[in-house]
């Protein structure tokens, strides 16, 4: 997947209320990185931001709710995509974004309890879902516009292109203990854009 994903500390204007969401979804962030989802209480979570218990059930109402809106928070305020002119820049840039994100010690394990718990909830899962769409969208077009300039086959499908980008680093992160470095995504975005070029995300590809 994809992603791209929220620049851990990134802080927001806004009034009242998008300061307690942005309290909340921190505090939120916090708690399901220390312990999953398991361990995500929402007095708990009102207690860590300060906020009143009364502020959190009304507003997210269970655990899978605020994860809910923590992942479409992220999603938002994840940087939009880079376009350096050419496929495997852009590809690129993807993936080392996702890295960095990944990479970071609150936001791996944050992305790692989700994932966890998006197997056996399915709010959670439909959440997770949402997001990795949200981001898949927001770096297809850098794949339809190497189509356009003539760099992969006509019928390439530009969402699989980046899902194969993000792939591997999901992959190393949930199963190994190696980190995530640099040379990682640089491979990973290579090795997708060769096999765009190839045409191995093209609708024949798929059809055979």
């Amino acid at each position: 997947m994809t992603s791209g994903e929220a620049d851990p500390g990134t802080v927001r204007p806004g009034g009242r209320t998008a300061r307690v969401r942005e309290a909340v979804l921190r505090a939120a962030g916090d708690a399901l990185a220390e312990g999953g989802l398991s361990g995500l209480d929402l007095a708990d979570v009102a207690r860590r931001a300060e906020v009143g218990k009364t502020t959190v059930y009304r507003r997210w109402g269970t655990p899978a709710g605020l994860v809910a809106d923590l992942l479409a928070d992220m999603a938002e305020q994840s940087l939009p995509r880079t376009e350096t002119g050419t496929l495997l820049g852009d590809l690129r840039a993807n993936a080392r974004l996702v890295r960095r994100t990944l990479a970071d010690p609150r936001q791996g394990a944050l992305f790692k309890a989700v994932i966890a718990a998006a197997t056996c909830d399915a709010p959670t899962a439909t959440a997770l879902h949402r997001f990795y769409e949200t981001r898949v969208e927001e770096w297809a077009p850098c794949v339809q516009q190497a189509v356009e300039r003539g760099e992969v086959p006509q019928t390439t499908d530009p969402h699989e292109v980046i899902r194969a980008v993000s792939a591997p680093l999901y992959y190393r992160l949930l199963t190994t203990g190696a980190p995530l470095d640099e040379a990682l995504a640089d491979r990973a975005a290579e090795a997708a854009a060769a096999a765009a070029r190839a045409g191995v995300f093209t609708t024949a590809a798929r059809s055979r």
